[in-house]
């Protein structure tokens, strides 16, 4: 059987609360001290799912539920360790205290809208439909064009 060369899986999730997301300021590279939204990898054996409530709370010390799936986001270019799909979630708070832990440096709370914010890998994009999804909903991904939804 052939082998086939396979890419990373990743998770995001975003978190908003009284109009503002959380944001983790990396500790590390790719994109030390920059902002991402909360996310990482998925282990062999673990659900998505499961790897954005887990990632979430390494990474903020928040119990979150995902909610929906933003979208999915390929290209091969997103990361510069490697060819990483992420899939995006939208979650919502259910418990804790948001502090920053493994990963993050600190935490952040802006505005969605903020277009000063300096974000890490394609996370500009994902905001970018993330703010569609709240007027239309809908699914994402890499290639979709906004235009292509309404």
């Amino acid at each position: 059987m052939k082998e086939y060369p396979k890419p990373a899986v990743a998770v995001d999730i975003i978190l908003e609360s009284d109009g503002n997301l959380l944001f983790v300021k990396r500790k590390k590279d790719p994109f030390k001290g920059v902002l991402s939204i909360p996310g990482g990898f998925v282990n062999l054996g673990e659900k998505v799912e499961v790897a954005a409530k887990r990632e979430a709370y390494e990474e903020t010390n928040l119990q979150v539920e995902p909610i929906a799936i933003l979208g999915v986001y390929s290209d091969p270019l997103r990361d510069p360790r490697g060819h990483t799909i992420s899939i995006s979630f939208i979650g919502k708070i259910t418990g804790g205290i948001a502090k920053p832990g493994d990963d993050a440096d600190s935490l952040k709370w802006a505005s969605p809208d903020d277009s000063e914010l300096q974000l890490a890998f394609d996370h500009r994009r994902i905001l970018q439909d993330y703010r569609s999804w709240k007027k239309l909903k809908g699914t994402y991904w890499s290639s979709k064009s906004l235009d292509s939804i309404g």
